[in-house]
C-alpha cells in the first residue's frame, strides 16, 4: 500500500487527497462504491481523522465523492467532459479519449427556417432549411439532445449519411469536402421540458445546459447552427482561457 510521506513539504491531507484521487480515477474505487470510512482510512495511512476529513472534503468539492447522511462516503460518477479550445464534434473529441459514442437518430426533415434559424444561417425566413435531431449517448447512457440546422443545399447531401456513428463535422469535411472555419458559442442554462425529459432520461424540471454554437466555412460563410442541450449532471464543457499578453493594471 503506497504510504504518505510525513517530512514532506506537501500535506498530508494534500498527500492523502492525491492518492484517493488516483485511486477513483483508476476503478480501485468504482463509481457508486462506498468509500472507506474516516477512521478506516486514518489507520490504513497513519493520519488523524482530521487529515482524512480536510482530504475528503477537498475530494467532495472537485466532486469525486458524495456523502449521504448516516450511510458513508461514496464515489460519483466522474463526468465526461469536452474541452473546447479547438473547433471539434462531440464524438470527435470523446473517442479520442477511449468513450464510445453513439448517437440516436430521431429525425432528419427539411422544415421552414424560422426567424432565429434564418438569422443565423442568413437565409429568407420560411426558406426550407434541413433540421437533424440526434441524442448522443456516451459509454450508451443519454447525454446531449443535438439540433442542427443546415442550409438545405448541404443537409441533402446528409440525407444518407451515417448520422449514428460519425459526427457532423467530420461529415462536412470528409464527404462534402468543405473546410471548416470557426464557431461562435453561446452558453446558458435552462430547466428539463417534456422533451428534454424523454430524450434524456431526466426529471421534468431538471438543470441542462444549453449550447448555442454558429459554426461557420472557412470562407466564413455560416454553415452549421446548433442547439445543444446536455444534462447537467453528466457532461462539462471545459476551456482555457489566456490573459492578454502586455496587459496592465
Amino acid at each position: 500500500m503506497a504510504q504518505l510521506l510525513p517530512l514532506s513539504p506537501v500535506p498530508l491531507y494534500t498527500q492523502l487527497k492525491e492518492l484517493l484521487r488516483e485511486r477513483i480515477l483508476d476503478g480501485t474505487y468504482p463509481p457508486h462504491s462506498r468509500m472507506p470510512s474516516e477512521s478506516e482510512l486514518g489507520k490504513a495511512f497513519d493520519v488523524s481523522r482530521i487529515t482524512v476529513r480536510q482530504a475528503l472534503g477537498d475530494l467532495q468539492k472537485e466532486a469525486l465523492i458524495f456523502k449521504i447522511h448516516g450511510k458513508g462516503t461514496f464515489v460519483a460518477k466522474p463526468k465526461a467532459f469536452q474541452n473546447v479550445t479547438t473547433l471539434q464534434g462531440l464524438g470527435e473529441s470523446m473517442t479520442q479519449m477511449g468513450y464510445e459514442v453513439i448517437n440516436r437518430l430521431r429525425s432528419f426533415r427539411h422544415v421552414p427556417a424560422n426567424s432565429l434559424v434564418a438569422a443565423r444561417l442568413q437565409v429568407s425566413e420560411g426558406s426550407l432549411v434541413t433540421e437533424i435531431r440526434r441524442v448522443r449517448l456516451i459509454n450508451r447512457e443519454p447525454v446531449s439532445l443535438e439540433l442542427t440546422w443546415l442550409p438545405k443545399a448541404v443537409g441533402e447531401k446528409l440525407e444518407k449519411a451515417d448520422l449514428v456513428t460519425r459526427d457532423i463535422f467530420l461529415l462536412l469535411e470528409n464527404d462534402c469536402g468543405i473546410a471548416l472555419g470557426h464557431a461562435d458559442l453561446a452558453i446558458d442554462a435552462v430547466l428539463a421540458d417534456s422533451d428534454l425529459t424523454q430524450a434524456l432520461d431526466v426529471e421534468e424540471g431538471a438543470p441542462i445546459m444549453r449550447i448555442e454554437r454558429l459554426t461557420h466555412a472557412a470562407d466564413g460563410t455560416p454553415l452549421d447552427f446548433e442547439h445543444l442541450y446536455y444534462r447537467g449532471d453528466a457532461f462539462q464543457y471545459r476551456l482555457r482561457i489566456d490573459r492578454q499578453k502586455g496587459s496592465k493594471a
